[in-house]
């Protein structure tokens, strides 16, 4: 779902200072970025678009739902999503058994804008990890 060449991407982090600094370092990069902070607003927004995202980039652990446990439902619409996800969190089990035993990239907080660019850049480009070819 790219609109006029730029990229769509749906940023979902609890914390207002990450979103709006995400939201600032890739909107400068030309991405169209939306954002959500909780997974409730991420699925209505989600589920609003008349195409799914370019990429969903998620932090692993927030309040209620948990990013994994929303993209597993969006995956559930759109199975073929491109999903990055990054975590402050200091539970390497957690962060290990929901994300990168899953297949997916994760980026650690904090980041630098630099990191960030380019975690986003390559994960755009990264083959889709989809539900069938998840670890059981």
């Amino acid at each position: 779902m790219s609109r006029k060449g730029s990229p769509v991407i749906l940023v979902v982090d609890d914390e207002s200072d990450v979103l709006r600094l995400v939201e600032s370092i890739l909107s400068g990069e030309n991405y169209t970025v939306l954002t959500a902070r909780n997974a409730e607003d991420a699925l209505q927004i989600f589920k609003s678009l008349p195409e799914p995202p370019d990429l969903i980039l998620s932090d692993v652990v927030m309040p209620g739902t948990s990013g994994p446990m929303m993209t597993d439902q969006m995956r559930l619409i759109t199975p073929d999503l491109r999903i990055l996800f990054m975590s402050g969190y200091d539970d390497r089990h957690v962060v290990q058994r929901y994300v990168v035993d899953q297949g997916f990239s994760l980026l650690a907080k904090p980041f630098t804008a630099s990191a960030l660019r380019t975690f986003v850049h390559d994960g755009l480009k990264k083959p889709l990890v989809t539900p069938a070819e998840s670890p059981t």
